[in-house]
């Protein structure tokens, strides 16, 4: 995710990677040309710009601009929703990481270090495994370079992070029934553990339920064809000028549609997308130094 100082105009007004002129530009350049082919048309050959039928077409796309608009503010307003509840659920995991481990620092004496040691690895590696979840990312590398001697391998092909919750379940069972824990105790460390597949699963709706697809490619349709109809209406009126108005307009548009896109993903690589690794990683930290 990029961090940036809203106040910095300068920053906002230059080019960054992310930038949707840089993925727009061979697209804007056939726009530009297409409308200068039809300026020249008109302009040399056929100036239907004398005919009152024809000199009506900007008033039919400044009303379909008004419906293509209210759409675009449609989609933008839900994408920006779906990466504002992923972020929201990343930072309910910080907070329910750090509280598993402030209960289990609080409940276990520091002379059980294998127990703390046990949890401290899982809750630690549990963000990171849930980035790579719905990142998809299918790896067959080993969590860590020194593995704990309680803690198998997970098996890639299955739920990640099931399996851990299921461990620290597993840990947390075994140490009611040996008596290191009393039934209350069970019962706090229990409500704690359901809230990561919680999450999981609440991140996991996000990630697999894209916004309805005939919805996504009316708006695309409508923008393409919008766009492609303008020089007709322009030209008639503004000749060559036409050509940087109507690259203008559909730079607003299909940038608009863009960012939609890109945010209503959360959990991808973009630049405007969670950090997530930055935060698995403070998580991992901030478990460690609880339970040290």
């Amino acid at each position: 995710m990029i961090t940036y100082d809203s106040r910095d105009w300068w920053r906002a007004l230059a080019l960054h990677r992310s930038d949707t002129v840089r993925k727009l530009m061979p697209l804007l350049i056939l726009v530009g040309l297409f409308t200068a082919v039809v300026g020249y048309v008109e302009v040399r050959y056929l100036q239907l710009s004398k005919n009152s039928y024809v000199s009506n077409l900007p008033v039919m796309h400044s009303l379909l601009g008004f419906a293509i608009s209210m759409l675009l503010v449609f989609r933008t307003n839900t994408a920006y929703d779906r990466w504002w509840e992923g972020r929201k659920l990343w930072g309910q995991l910080v907070n329910v990481s750090r509280n598993l481990a402030v209960k289990v620092a609080a409940m276990v004496p520091p002379e059980q270090s294998t127990t703390r040691a046990f949890f401290e690895r899982l809750v630690g590696t549990f963000p990171d495994e849930l980035r790579r979840h719905l990142q998809l990312e299918k790896t067959r590398l080993a969590l860590d370079e020194k593995p704990h001697p309680e803690i198998p391998d997970f098996d890639r092909s299955k739920h990640v992070p099931s399996q851990i919750v299921s461990l620290m379940q597993q840990r947390v069972q075994r140490m009611y029934h040996e008596k290191d824990i009393t039934g209350d105790q069970l019962i706090v460390l229990n409500t704690e553990l359901v809230q990561f597949l919680d999450i999981c699963g609440a991140c996991e709706r996000i990630k697999n339920t894209p916004i309805p697809y005939s919805y996504s490619s009316f708006i695309k349709k409508f923008i393409v064809i919008y766009v492609l109809t303008l020089p007709f209406g322009f030209a008639f009126s503004l000749g060559y000028i036409a050509v940087p108005v109507v690259m203008f307009i559909f730079y607003v548009l299909a940038s608009l549609e863009l960012i939609a896109e890109e945010i209503e993903d959360p959990f991808g690589k973009d630049g405007n997308d969670l950090p997530m690794e930055r935060l698995a990683q403070m998580i991992k930290r901030n478990v460690e130094e609880i339970l040290a």
